[in-house]
């Protein structure tokens, strides 16, 4: 079982859109909210370039973002309800479980060691853990290597397009988070077979797709 973090297992995309109006403050032009959680699930440079009038402020405005996200990340970074539940739920139920994320490995392994996620994911593929990131289908492979997992019985749960079109080219069961940046319509739309309105669903979703497979 694969998962996105952000907006799939913590709460953070109001401090995500916290550390964008920080960045941006004293700029010419600031990204809404709707445009910036559009690429939610995407590299943050890469996210910030589509902003930005060129490298050099890219480089500034990412420097504004990682000061604000330093300072303030403990204070805002939560569980979503039943999520570290589920998960050692799952663990507990022999499952092999990893994240798959678009956050540097820095700032995913503090997030899941501070939400106590961490003990149970037997790998975290961050946005600099291979060359390509979420959609294309590298890190959701990667994962699966390192889990020793075959793509035939996985699946990737994630409230991003990027997450849905990343699982559907691995080849494994994409799982809509219906609580975080995008709307399960959009979720449903990009080709997720499920989306769940509460995490706490996924044993039972899980259950249902193993027997569907045996």
């Amino acid at each position: 079982m694969l998962f996105d973090l952000d907006g799939t297992l913590v709460d953070t995309v109001p401090f995500i859109l916290a550390c964008v109006r920080h960045a941006f403050h004293g700029e010419a032009s600031t990204p809404s909210d709707a445009e910036w959680m559009a690429g939610i699930g995407t590299p943050l440079h890469l996210q910030l370039a589509q902003f930005a009038r060129g490298p050099d402020q890219v480089e500034r405005l990412l420097a504004r973002y990682r000061e604000f996200w330093r300072e303030h990340h403990d204070e805002l970074t939560r569980c979503f309800p039943g999520a570290l539940e589920t998960v050692s739920a799952l663990a507990a139920g022999g499952h092999r479980l990893a994240v798959v994320t678009a956050k540097t490995g820095h700032g995913a392994l503090r997030s899941l060691r501070h939400t106590g996620l961490l003990p149970f994911m037997g790998a975290v593929i961050a946005a600099d853990s291979c060359a390509n990131s979420k959609p294309h289908p590298e890190p959701v492979l990667l994962a699966l290597e390192r889990l020793g997992a075959s793509a035939e019985r996985a699946a990737l749960l994630g409230d991003a397009v990027h997450d849905v079109a990343a699982a559907r080219a691995a080849r494994v069961a994409a799982l809509g988070a219906g609580w975080g940046a995008t709307a399960p319509a959009a979720l449903l739309a990009a080709g997720a077979g499920r989306v769940l309105s509460d995490i706490r669903e996924l044993p039972s979703v899980l259950a249902r797709l193993e027997a569907e497979a045996a």
